[in-house]
């Protein structure tokens, strides 16, 4: 069975270069930080799987961001948020949260309903341009992420469907859900040479297998991504142009320039003592 998207090319398809499993805790799996594989896929430079059994409902401490964009989508359950911005509410499975820090902001969040929680959080390395820019959220229900065939167009554009999910250009993250023995080709729109893909449930047995909760990264080029489900798979799907910058590293924060980290961070202070004040922290 295949399921090939419109308007594709048929570009070389291209192979695996790198593969984890990353490193858990708990039901956190980190599959890729700014320091390691973000090098390689940026503007992709962070990724946690989340996969939480049997919890009630949590929230994470306040913390913050600034020079990123973290975006979070969910296969199964419901996570809360809230942000120093003033947005609060609750993303149900198949629903993005865009929360794009820019010059810095503070947020929290965890599982919203007792349950399984089921999904990943990406982080975003933001262009130079906004970096140290407004903040800005945006948060799709379930019925206002397109589809094409079997994946859901999260970030950027596949063919002429667009996210309304408002990310900066050439950039292109999906959720897909493959039937057993479905095979599927993604081809990158021009310019996105890095890309990468991880399985969350499920296996891909071709070109080359990936096993459930692993992550790889495809070699860089023009190239189609080819995939076959060996049962009913869930899996996330990135592309993009490489990030031009060096990444420029905070605790919190990924920035362009050692002054660009520098005016992020002062703002977070700055929120902080706000938020201090103001008895949320």
């Amino acid at each position: 069975m295949d399921s090939g998207l419109s308007g594709l090319v048929d570009g070389a398809e291209r192979r695996t270069v790198r593969r984890t499993r990353g490193m858990g805790h708990g039901g956190i799996t980190r599959l890729m930080s700014p320091s390691d594989l973000g090098e390689l896929l940026k503007p992709f430079v962070f990724l946690d799987r989340i996969e939480l059994r049997g919890v009630g409902p949590m929230q994470m401490g306040w913390h913050p961001h600034s020079g990123i964009a973290t975006v979070s989508y969910l296969f199964e359950g419901a996570a809360s948020y809230e942000e120093s911005n003033g947005s609060q509410g609750v993303i149900p499975a198949g629903g993005v949260e865009w929360m794009r820090a820019g010059g810095g902001v503070w947020h929290t969040g965890g599982s919203a309903e007792a349950g399984t929680l089921r999904g990943y959080q990406l982080w975003v390395a933001l262009p130079a341009a906004l970096e140290n820019g407004p903040t800005e959220s945006r948060y799709l229900s379930p019925s206002e992420v397109p589809t094409v065939g079997p994946a859901r167009v999260i970030l950027g554009r596949v063919g002429e469907v667009t996210s309304p999910v408002p990310s900066p250009e050439g950039m292109t993250y999906l959720a897909v859900t493959l039937a057993a023995g479905e095979r599927w080709t993604y081809q990158p729109p021009a310019g996105h040479t890095v890309a990468f893909a991880a399985v969350h449930t499920g296996a891909l047995v071709g070109p080359e297998p990936v096993a459930q909760g692993e992550l790889v990264v495809f070699a860089e080029g023009d190239g189609a991504l080819r995939f076959e489900a060996a049962v009913a798979t869930d899996l996330i799907v990135g592309s993009a142009v490489k990030h031009p910058h060096d990444l420029v590293l905070g605790r919190y924060s990924v920035h362009t320039s050692p002054g660009a980290l520098r005016q992020g961070e002062g703002e977070i202070v700055r929120l902080g003592r706000e938020l201090r004040a103001q008895g949320r922290l």
